[in-house]
């Protein structure tokens, strides 16, 4: 139980400090990455209005034929790309990549690629 505590004591430690530095503008909004045991969560913020501007997770009813039989890298990737199509309708091109305090790998690796794959910039 104490190692688990102390890997997302460590977890939030690093997710503050990256929030320190990143913020999402109405022009350049936050792409924020969220991982569970089971799911995965997408997020457009805009810290300025304290707004979210586009959400999608492996848990949207439009995307559960689109996910069903696929890991959660896989699933991960077309999240980027739904994502990507959702926000391009409504004019943003530019984003900011927040990782939330997680390595730049596998899940967070596939959402930033299917993002990019989709048409967002990073």
């Amino acid at each position: 139980m104490k190692k688990n505590r102390a890997k997302v004591e460590r977890r939030n430690k690093i997710r503050r400090r990256i929030r320190g530095t990143i913020k999402g503008t109405p022009d350049c909004p936050r792409l924020s990455v969220f991982k569970s045991s089971k799911h995965v969560y997408l997020q457009l913020i805009n810290d300025q209005d304290s707004a979210t501007i586009a959400s999608v997770s492996t848990l949207s009813p439009e995307l559960l034929e689109d996910l069903k039989g696929k890991s959660s890298v896989e699933s991960a990737e077309v999240l980027g790309e739904k994502l990507a199509e959702n926000v391009i309708d409504k004019g943003v091109k530019k984003v900011v990549f927040d990782r939330s305090g997680y390595k730049y790998h596998g899940v967070i690796k596939a959402a930033a690629e299917g993002a990019r794959k989709g048409g967002l910039e990073f």
